[in-house]
């Protein structure tokens, strides 16, 4: 069956609970299945040798998540306006798949989680989809059309799904970001459908 694979970095929980809740919206999809990844953190020091196992969550990407994937969806934290180092760090380790076009006409989405409302939820969706664009990925948001984008006054942009954290990182994903983040699996995941039998 083919696979969305839902990559992401968190740090403090807000973003794997998107990421959760994207897969359910991938699930809800027939024909599709989501599978979840993570990212190492990486040290200021050195480069931090990790167990190929993380302790608890999901397991590490490699490669072959992406060269497999029938899509992808991308969450990271804001650090500053831009996505969090580690996941940087691993899509900076992907010169190969862009070399053969491994991701090329694939779909592709993103999500992000912040502290504040206006802590830079757009500019990190949009500085997320650089390195897409440069894979040759298809990508895609979330239309007005889904009424929740509309009506949420916390988390939400038509260019991914975002939550609104809490200066303390407690906040949970209200209804409308769940509502969000379940839209844009869907989305993705049907977007892989018809994507996958235009490239065969």
């Amino acid at each position: 069956m083919p696979e969305i694979l839902i990559l992401y970095y968190s740090r403090h929980g807000s973003v794997a609970a998107m990421a959760e809740r994207i897969a359910r919206g991938v699930e809800e999809v027939e024909g599709m299945q989501a599978r979840l990844r993570t990212v190492p953190a990486v040290s200021t020091v050195c480069e931090a040798v990790e167990d190929s196992i993380p302790a608890g969550g999901h397991p590490y990407a490699s490669h072959d998540d992406l060269r497999e994937c029938a899509g992808l969806a991308l969450g990271s934290p804001t650090r500053f306006g831009n996505m969090a180092a580690p996941l940087k760090y691993f899509l900076d380790s992907t010169s190969t798949l862009w070399l053969s076009g491994g991701l090329a006409g694939k779909p592709a989405a993103v999500f992000t989680s912040t502290s504040s409302l206006h802590g830079g939820q757009e500019s990190t969706l949009l500085s997320m989809m650089i390195p897409l664009l440069h894979h040759g990925m298809v990508l895609l948001g979330i239309p007005y059309t889904e009424p929740a984008l509309m009506n949420t006054q916390e988390g939400g942009t038509p260019y991914g799904a975002s939550h609104v954290a809490g200066a303390d990182n407690q906040l949970p994903l209200s209804e409308n970001e769940i509502i969000l983040c379940r839209a844009l699996g869907r989305r993705l995941a049907r977007m892989g459908t018809s994507l996958a039998v235009t490239r065969q």
